[in-house]
């Protein structure tokens, strides 16, 4: 087990080696000049003299290969520099954005969870019952619903007129509840239908007619057995949904003014504050990379069948 996450954790650095490349590349193949941007953003009129005061303070006169390896020094070291709009550390503005963004995501998920993994379960064993066309009506309504749009209806009907919500911002437990919906929604419409085909999947497999014959109980084996080997996509899915959900729920941040990363994030484009972008794309793509092997390691420990030296090869 050591010896897989130590190989997992070194497959990180060429990943965010490119990443970082991309960025680099795509930055300077912009239009958008870093020195302009950022005499832009501090009001200040751009001349030749301060273009070119800034670009040599940016470092942006040396060779490329050099511009990229004191890229690469700097977020090593978790130094993006300084936000052109703010003139403070990215990194202490975005230290301070992300409780924000984690707590929405942690009650996105484990909203999502406590109610997708009992219905899609419900909706398998009992398969063209009742609860399974509701089950499968909600996924498919979850699934179609854009979330800017199911934003804006629950807070017409639950803050415009019922008045029992509050509409934007960040305090009391209240102000969670209309963002969580609106993230959850998707979310349990994915994780209703991949445990249902998976867990209809598993009761087809031979194991459970032996479990059947050898007189173990339908309970034992369903929640036992079936269950713990079915949630696998349902794993899988978390640890992609929980990288894009700490990254910042983009939609649902700026409909609910949500206080978060991924606000931060989409007024940083709309500012030209590259730092931050950097600095956005970089916790992103290892955020992604974390999340995916925690949600590996937690698939070895559900499922003994999944070895740990077929992982390692693949």
């Amino acid at each position: 087990m050591i010896i897989y996450i130590g190989k997992r954790l070194l497959a990180i650095v060429p990943i965010i080696l490119f990443t970082i490349l991309i960025t680099f590349i795509l930055i300077h193949v912009s239009p958008v000049d870093p020195a302009e941007a950022y005499l832009t953003a501090a009001h200040i009129h751009p001349t030749e003299e301060l273009l070119a005061q800034k670009r040599h303070e940016f470092g942006l006169d040396q060779p490329l290969l050099v511009q990229y390896g004191r890229t690469v020094v700097k977020m090593a070291q978790l130094d993006f520099g300084v936000s052109y709009v703010t003139n403070e550390p990215v990194w202490d503005e975005v230290v301070s954005k992300m409780p924000a963004t984690a707590q929405l995501a942690v009650s996105s998920i484990f909203f999502a969870i406590i109610v997708s993994i009992p219905l899609g379960f419900l909706s398998a064993v009992y398969k063209n019952s009742v609860i399974d066309y509701v089950s499968r009506g909600l996924s498919y309504i979850g699934a179609s619903i854009p979330q800017f749009w199911l934003g804006y209806l629950l807070v017409f009907f639950f803050s415009v007129k019922l008045d029992l919500l509050p509409v934007e911002g960040r305090g009391s437990w209240l102000h969670l509840v209309l963002p969580t919906l609106t993230l959850s929604l998707a979310l349990i419409a994915i994780y209703t239908r991949l445990l249902r085909a998976s867990v209809l999947e598993q009761l087809q497999e031979p194991y459970v007619m032996y479990a059947r014959t050898r007189g173990i109980k339908g309970r034992i084996i369903m929640v036992k057995h079936v269950l713990k080997i079915a949630i696998a996509p349902v794993i899988t899915g978390l640890g992609m949904n929980v990288g894009k959900l700490l990254t910042g729920a983009i939609i649902v941040e700026q409909v609910f003014s949500w206080p978060g990363f991924g606000r931060y994030f989409v007024d940083a484009i709309f500012n030209r504050d590259i730092p931050v972008i950097q600095c956005y794309v970089f916790l992103a793509a290892c955020l992604f990379i974390i999340c995916n092997l925690i949600a590996d390691l937690v698939q070895l420990y559900m499922d003994p069948r999944i070895s740990l030296k077929g992982r390692s090869e693949s």
